[in-house]
């Protein structure tokens, strides 16, 4: 499974945001798709994910009233979306592929990395 992630930058609080992952591979469907996010000095933490059917699908506690997840499999695309943008969203935001139909899982679970897109939100 290869992973292309989009749509970072620089933004302003309040900002909204759409990241894309882009996947490829000959067995997505028995893949979650989702977003984990590192910011300077701290562990790679969960974000959002969403199996192939769309069944099972979760987001970190802290974020889920400003944080959504979706998935076009027509696409093989899985998106982030973020609403009201903080400062402390800035990080860099990796894509990730996980076997199997889950809708979150620890880093270390995570089979297939994207590359990163970097969000930075200036105050």
């Amino acid at each position: 499974v290869q992973l292309q992630a989009s749509g970072g930058g620089l933004v302003q609080a309040g900002d909204s945001l759409r990241l894309s992952c882009a996947a490829s591979g000959r067995t997505l469907d028995k893949y979650a798709l989702g977003w984990f996010r590192q910011a300077p000095g701290l562990d790679r933490e969960f974000v959002a994910g969403i199996d192939w059917s769309r069944n099972n699908m979760g987001v970190r506690a802290a974020l889920v009233d400003r944080f959504t997840i979706s998935r076009d499999n027509a696409k093989d695309t899985v998106y982030l979306h973020i609403n009201s943008l903080k400062p402390e969203d800035t990080a860099v935001y990796y894509c990730a592929a996980r076997l199997g139909l889950r809708g979150s899982w620890h880093s270390s679970e995570t089979e297939y990395w994207g590359q990163g897109t970097l969000v930075t939100v200036s105050s």
